[in-house]
């Protein structure tokens, strides 16, 4: 992705800037693809198992902090002898892991030891211990000699190392030599497997997790100082193509901005638990990532729900940065990373002005362009379904698919379409390319005025959104627009239709005149939506929530047809009380 334009510091965004999605509908190609393939094929020849010898660790030099608290649900059916997430249970007696049955995200959540968080959040270390070291043992003996995936998927490796050395006296306290000896021993034969491999990996939060737990063992186990400055160096280099110069990540997900803000942070311990000074690289990645991530919170501090990922509360989100130790303001406007912020009395709004993200470096993207989300103080008005990847397990696939789909985010459809096609494969192809933005700020109001080309070649029309946000935060006006995108292409009627889906608790009343609604918030306040332009309508929506359980909501839809002239369809939502 790439633009033009004034700094990011500046209040305006000059007339004409676009970001353009380079490249964006291709994944890997078939050379890439058969190189990956050889690259793991190669994991079981004698070759790969000579590069993984070395010197047996007798101990570790430090044990980090977790600079963070896990799930205590989730802990405490660790305790009750069941391994649980996203809805998705196994007792432990139960895991086959010879024959694995569960979905990815579990396997992940398993394979990464994520869980020794949760479990050490709600355990005292003689409670938890037996279960920390009956599970590790249980890995041990399926995944410790057989170098294949999932278990040794190189971002899993980082983030289990990171894990194993912060929580080491819950797996290394046995006084079974042999034991203790297999855990490190696999400990350093996961680092220097990781180390051959992390620049295969996509860039953003997979490259990343797997350059921190390189270096963090490079720190941790005896005799790791002498490859210190290339596993830093390979780290900063990572972090330069994962992470925009606005702070944003790559994937343009903020649930993974958060997870990559969390490695680092995690990274930043081994450090201190060293008594050593981190590299400055890590540190200034952080101080733009923070204030990005801020700019995707809404007025009850918790994320908003793009690319796949659900509403993180407000607590987990102030938890995190406090870590950090970074004190920011939210980000106005990301060029790259994509994200426009406008905010005004107790108003926030949050606008997606930006191409998909690159095929290559997500899966389950979203086509999301254009959309926005709103909130009142502490209510979410406006918001897209969000957690197509974040949902609970038991979430039916095609309905999972659903949610990435455009009619799925707050914005324009044309023809019932994606603006972006989604691939079977999980990634994005053809839609938008080109995003054209302009922003203004004043005293009255602040205004966004955004383009994409995502229906061009297939209808024919460029769709143009303007929103303005009062200065008091009590009213936005709007306006959608399809346009001609060529003179010479000879159009027909198509419709369309513009989605409102509304937060959790919103109650709808329609006026009697059929072209306006009284929405009622949780906490009372009333606002008023009016339109002019299409056919006013009121339809059931669904909304993932925090925990990743599908809740039922309601959502407005303005529909109509487009002339081959265009259409154009005026919008406001006024605070009544």
């Amino acid at each position: 992705m790439t633009g033009g334009g004034p700094d990011s510091g500046a209040d305006g965004i000059e007339e004409g800037k676009r970001l353009i999605r380079l490249g964006g509908d291709k994944g890997l190609s078939l050379a890439e693809r058969l190189t990956e393939r050889f690259h793991r094929l190669t994991w079981r020849t004698p070759i790969h198992g000579l590069r993984l010898k070395g010197r047996h660790p007798l101990k570790l030099i430090a044990v980090p902090d977790d600079p963070f608290l896990g799930d205590a649900r989730r802990g405490n059916a660790l305790l009750e002898g069941e391994l649980s997430f996203r809805g998705e249970r196994c007792g432990i007696v139960d895991l086959n892991l010879a024959r694995p049955d569960f979905s990815r995200g579990f396997s992940d959540y398993f394979h990464s030891f994520a869980w020794l968080r949760d479990l050490s959040t709600v355990a005292t270390r003689a409670q938890a211990t037996p279960i920390a070291e009956d599970m590790m043992r249980r890995w041990l003996a399926a995944h410790a000699e057989t170098v294949s995936e999932p278990a040794w998927r190189a971002d899993l490796w980082g983030r289990r190392i990171l894990f194993w050395t912060a929580h080491a006296p819950l797996i290394l306290s046995s006084g079974d030599l042999v034991y203790r000896s297999l855990v490190l021993n696999t400990l350093a034969r996961g680092a220097r497997h990781i180390d051959r491999g992390a620049d295969k990996l996509t860039p953003g939060a997979p490259r990343v997790a797997a350059l921190c737990g390189v270096v963090a063992a490079g720190l941790l186990i005896p005799g790791g100082d002498a490859r210190r400055g290339a596993t830093e160096a390979a780290l900063a280099k990572a972090l330069g193509i994962s992470i925009f110069e606005d702070g944003g990540n790559v994937s343009r997900s903020p649930v993974a901005q958060l997870d990559i803000i969390m490695l680092l942070t995690m990274l930043r311990e081994t450090y201190a638990a060293r008594r050593l000074e981190e590299p400055v690289t890590i540190g200034t990645v952080l101080a733009r990532m923070v204030p990005a991530l801020l700019g995707v919170c809404h007025g009850d501090r918790g994320l908003s729900s793009w690319q796949g990922g659900g509403p993180v509360p407000g607590e987990t989100i102030d938890a995190i940065i406090a870590a950090t130790g970074v004190r920011a303001r939210p980000l106005r406007q990301a060029r790259d990373w994509g994200y426009q912020r406008l905010a005004a009395g107790s108003a926030v709004l949050i606008m997606d002005a930006a191409p998909p993200p690159v095929a290559r470096l997500v899966e389950g993207g979203c086509a999301s362009t254009l959309a926005f989300e709103f909130s009142d103080g502490p209510n979410r008005l406006v918001v897209n379904c969000g957690g197509a990847r974040a949902a609970l397990a038991q979430l039916p696939a095609a309905l999972a698919e659903g949610l990435r789909t455009t009619a799925a985010h707050s914005t324009l459809i044309v023809g019932d379409s994606n603006s972006t096609a989604i691939h079977a494969d999980g990634t994005l192809g053809r839609g938008v390319g080109e995003v054209e933005l302009a922003r203004q700020e004043s005293e009255s109001s602040s205004r966004i005025e955004a383009s994409h080309d995502g229906y061009a070649r297939r209808y024919g029309f460029l769709h143009r959104r303007q929103i303005i946000l009062s200065g008091d935060g009590r009213e936005i006006r709007g306006e959608d627009m399809l346009l001609p995108a060529s003179k010479r292409r000879k159009l027909v009627a198509t419709p369309f239709a513009i989605r409102f889906h509304l937060g959790q608790g919103v109650t709808v009343s329609p006026t009697a005149d059929g072209m306006a609604a009284l929405l009622r918030l949780p906490g009372g306040a009333l606002w008023q939506f009016r339109c002019r332009g299409g056919t006013l309508a009121i339809e059931d929506s669904l909304w993932i929530d925090g925990e990743g359980r599908p809740q039922a909501t309601q959502q407005l839809v303005v529909s109509g047809e487009s002339p081959a002239g265009g259409a154009s369809v005026s919008w406001a939502l006024k605070r009544a009380t």
